[in-house]
């Protein structure tokens, strides 16, 4: 079996989303004869913390941890946050001089993100890893020298430590996008120099050539890696979307998962005179900023709820993750704080149990026109969970497509509230008469199988076949 190197700042018991993708990878990897080798930080700062995701891991899996040192500390204090909080996912401050202070540092004196300081000892203690035929690590002798290498960012300083180990030791390297670098969406809003814009345009770049293969997650990152400057590397470049485990769907592979969904129906299911009366529950899970609040879609149903004494007694709102304070206060204003419930930072089985006891699954994008290439991990985890999706943002984007091969749900734009209504009230409508929606096609069942981790393993072992030809 050869081995892959596997350079990921995100790894359990680290919690949210940037940890699924290669978490799952790894896990179904050696199914197709590739063994990972996993490099990460021994203490991250992170968003969530998820100690139920450690099951993921294979007891032979070798999981190599490094002390890493991050300027968040200092970061904090000039953003106002408090010793122990955690940021916000892609926080941008404004406002006071010391949050404009702490940006304008953050985007100039640390690239391409606060883990370069990451970069140089862990180039050091991966050389002297791959120098050696065999090592010492936690009590076993083993043979780390990998037969590929694979870094995944965001933090893009991971691609900048596998760089530097594929031109020294000539390894192959796949460096995999789960997010744009440049392209993304709230890089158009960092105080960035002109010094310091090109230096993130050459290191992007220099990734992008030097690489063998490059992944992303969506058509529309292939489409802006495959253009202008990229064009003479287009070939190179290949789509392996997100996607869900079955085994997070399942009691009999998750056994968590049966405790989670009762604890879920406990909250959302009533019994009168015998009968068992459920909620209408509408159901969003992981970061919901500011700039992804659907507040036309609270406008919708606090009118709805006002002249429809069911759905007023039936509605129910769930969100779990970290939830702008925006999103809350349009919630109290239209009227529906009654039905309103915040769960907060919950584990990823408890995430999976709302999913499946959901009637409606938000997914709003964030209002970027860079949202086009955004096809979050969420969505795979919603289809999987087969309820109906009601998104928002670009209406010619990748998760546009997705839903619309999918069948799986409907995407409105934010602004739109006779589309939103209409598209409400007919999940509503379906719930009164209790029917199910989406009512997937047996094509369309089929077509979910493409998205399994499975799958995705399989694609990433065939790109690692070819370049270790």
């Amino acid at each position: 079996m050869k081995k892959v190197l596997i350079i990921t700042y995100y790894w359990p018991p680290s919690g949210g989303s940037g940890v699924q993708r290669w978490l799952k990878m790894a896990k179904y990897l050696p199914m197709f004869e590739w063994e990972p080798i996993i490099y990460t930080p021994s203490n991250p700062d992170v968003n969530a913390i998820d100690e139920t995701l450690l099951k993921d891991i294979a007891s032979e899996t070798t999981v190599l941890k490094r002390k890493i040192s991050e300027p968040y500390s200092f970061y904090k204090i000039l953003s106002g946050k408090k010793k122990g909080e955690r940021l916000q996912a892609n926080f941008i401050p404004s406002g006071s001089f010391f949050q404009r202070l702490s940006m304008y540092i953050r985007a100039n004196w640390f690239i391409p993100d606060p883990r370069c300081w990451w970069i140089k000892p862990s180039v050091k203690y991966l050389s002297k890893l791959i120098g050696n035929a065999t090592l010492q690590v936690d009590g076993k002798l083993l043979n780390l020298k990998p037969d590929a290498i694979i870094s995944t960012g965001p933090p893009h300083s991971m691609h900048l430590i596998a760089k530097v180990l594929h031109n020294k030791f000539k390894i192959p390297w796949i460096a995999d996008f789960r997010d744009p670098w440049t392209n993304i969406f709230y890089f158009k809003h960092l105080p960035l120099t002109v010094k310091s814009l090109r230096r993130h345009k050459e290191l992007e770049y220099s990734v992008i050539a030097e690489a063998d293969r490059v992944t992303v997650v969506s058509s529309q990152m292939q489409k802006e890696f495959s253009e202008d400057t990229y064009k003479a590397f287009a070939n190179k470049i290949s789509i392996i979307a997100n996607g869900y485990d079955p085994d997070d769907f399942s009691e009999d592979t998750n056994p968590q998962l049966l405790s989670a969904i009762a604890k879920a129906e406990s909250v959302i299911c009533n019994k009168n005179n015998g009968i068992i009366e459920k909620k209408f529950v509408l159901v969003h899970t992981g970061i919901m900023p500011e700039s992804a609040n659907p507040d036309m879609l609270w406008k919708v149903v606090g009118k709805a709820v006002k002249s429809d004494v069911s759905l007023r007694e039936k509605l129910m709102i769930v969100v779990m993750g970290q939830t702008a304070g925006c999103v809350k206060k349009d919630i109290e204003d239209n009227g529906l704080s009654a039905c309103f419930l915040d769960l907060g930072v919950v584990d990823h089985t408890t995430c999976i149990a709302w999913q499946k006891c959901a009637d409606l699954l938000l997914l709003p994008l964030r209002k970027e026109k860079e949202s086009k290439a955004i096809l979050t991990g969420k969505f795979f985890e919603y289809l999987a969970a087969g309820k109906a999706i009601l998104a928002f943002g670009p209406t010619g984007g990748d998760l546009a497509q997705a839903l619309k091969e999918t069948g799986s749900g409907t995407i409105c734009n934010f602004e739109d509230e006779a589309e939103i209504e209409t598209a409400f009230l007919k999940i509503w409508d379906s719930f009164t008469k209790g029917q199910s929606l989406p009512d997937f096609t047996a094509e369309q069942l089929e077509q979910r199988k493409r998205y399994t981790r499975k799958a995705g393993a399989e694609d990433f072992a065939l790109l690692l076949n070819n370049i270790c030809k």
